[in-house]
């Protein structure tokens, strides 16, 4: 499948056009069904772009459900929470009204018990998703499919909607909405930062096994063109 590139000279630039996208995806979906769904990843690289979305204003927010396309098997008091991160730098302002679901459901880890709660409260995020924002590790991981993650195979398979993944570079056990359910989306975009994560995108899309680099599901696939939003 073709990406379609956008490259940016700072990170402001690219938080802006990134923020205008998503925000014309959420209308179109409020505009259809009176409903939008956003589903965001983790980690520093989309804080600014959660403080540009945050501040705008011509979003009917009340009407918007924000969720992860992942999280580590933390509570939200954990700095390696990706929720906390969400509720601290996105729903600020007025996307404050925003709904939020979480993926961790409670619990130290994600029996298959906890795992049916999340994907209980999973089922109120209007489906399908407006946006999808995926980022990307050096290792060539994106949402929670990691090489060489105990459920690598059904992650990229399961209908899920989530599902429990441990894995070596993985730190934490995690929960992540599974491949079929990101990819059932009005618009996917991959948002990366700097010339290494550049080089790992390059390896990528050389041919070789998704289960060394995960990320190549993604950039393999032909269901949905992905919009990759980079800046050095």
């Amino acid at each position: 499948m073709s990406i379609e590139r956008n490259v940016f000279s700072s990170k402001d630039q690219l938080a802006e056009a990134l923020a205008d996208a998503v925000v014309e995806n959420l209308n179109a979906g409020l505009e259809e069904r009176g409903a939008a769904s956003l589903a965001v990843s983790g980690g520093s690289t989309p804080k600014r772009f959660f403080e540009m979305l945050a501040a705008r204003d011509d979003v009917d927010w009340k009407n918007v459900t924000v969720t992860l396309v992942d999280e580590r098997w933390v509570d939200e008091d954990s700095d390696r929470s990706n929720a906390r991160l969400v509720k601290q730098n996105l729903l600020q302002g007025p996307a404050s009204a925003a709904k939020f679901v979480p993926l961790w459901s409670g619990g130290d880890l994600p029996t298959l018990e906890q795992i049916a709660k999340t994907n209980s409260a999973v089922g109120a995020v209007p489906a399908p998703f407006d946006a999808v924002i995926l980022g990307m590790g050096n290792d060539g991981h994106t949402a929670s499919f990691f090489p060489g993650g105990d459920a690598l195979t059904q992650a990229l398979t399961d209908e899920g909607p989530t599902l429990a993944i441990e894995a070596p570079g993985a730190g934490e056990p995690r929960v992540t909405f599974t491949l079929p359910n990101l990819l059932n989306t009005r618009a996917l975009y991959l948002h990366i930062e700097g010339a290494e994560k550049a080089e790992v995108l390059d390896k990528a899309l050389e041919t070789g096994p998704v289960e060394t680099m995960p990320v190549r599901a993604i950039l393999s696939q032909t269901v949905k063109p992905l919009s990759l939003y980079w800046c050095p």
